[in-house]
């Protein structure tokens, strides 16, 4: 019977199974592909761990105009702003955060005046604020005891239904028993531009990953694609994120866990919703 575990994966692919971007079903292929050379994997990792480590001293500081300058062109060209992607994994937390604050209105400014933001920059700056938020959200709920929820999965078909009128979409709280994970609950939150949710997840080692959701409301120009599954990894402040955004719906799915203990439930989050 004919195989393909053993064959090396390119550099493309290697680069797309570190950093976690492409679809599900992708990320799975390659991850079985990998399975007899997992030391390449972890080679691959630690490199792109050590190259975001050089620039963690500057993610607040203010982008040089002449940088501006350089990613207003590189968002005017296709082929330019897909070679800068492509090592997004590796830079896109330098690239994000000095855009957090610097492109909040959508424009930038240079000898007086201000230049519009390319739209693939300042849709990604949209989904890194979102991100950003999930990963606080975690961080303030999953150390409570006594309140880590509002609602409780006693509660679960009432939860179910007024997160789904607050979010004006309705939802749906994936089964992740198989992978041993139950319900704990529930919360309304804000978000900037409306509500978003939270749904909490434990398992028996009392270990906690959290469902983020909500709508992205992109400010007029940005333009979201109406479906972009392909998921990123994000350690947003030191905790590990799965994100993706399906039609205009942002998802983000946080947790202290291994990489790809942490996809694999993304996987099964995607699969269900």
């Amino acid at each position: 019977m004919k195989t393909t575990l053993n064959i090396p994966l390119t550099d493309d692919e290697l680069h797309a199974l570190a950093d976690g971007q492409g679809t599900p079903e992708t990320l799975a292929a390659l991850q079985a592909k990998l399975v007899s050379d997992s030391a390449s994997q972890a080679q691959w990792l630690r490199q792109r761990d050590a190259l975001q480590g050089l620039y963690v001293d500057v993610l607040d500081e203010v982008v040089p105009p002449a940088l501006a300058q350089a990613a207003a062109k590189a968002g005017a060209s296709r082929q330019a702003s897909s070679q800068w992607w492509r090592y997004s994994g590796m830079a896109a937390g330098v690239v994000m955060a000095f855009g957090a604050g610097w492109m909040a209105n959508s424009g930038w400014q240079s000898s007086g005046a201000y230049l519009p933001v390319p739209p693939k920059i300042a849709a990604a700056q949209l989904a890194q604020n979102f991100v950003r938020q999930a990963s606080v959200a975690h961080s303030v709920y999953v150390p409570e005891i006594r309140h880590p929820v509002e609602v409780t999965a006693l509660e679960q078909a009432h939860l179910v239904q007024w997160l789904s009128k607050r979010l004006g979409k309705p939802l749906k709280v994936p089964d992740l028993s198989a992978q041993g994970f139950e319900l704990v609950g529930g919360r309304l939150l804000p978000g900037d531009t409306g509500a978003r949710a939270q749904f909490m997840f434990q398992n028996p080692a009392g270990g906690r990953v959290t469902l983020y959701l909500g709508a992205l409301e992109a400010p007029a120009g940005i333009g979201l694609s109406s479906k972009e599954d392909s998921f990123r990894f994000e350690p947003q402040a030191g905790v590990p994120s799965f994100y993706w955004v399906d039609q205009g719906f942002g998802y983000a799915l946080a947790g202290q866990l291994p990489r790809e203990s942490l996809m694999t439930l993304a996987q099964a989050v995607y699969q269900q919703l």
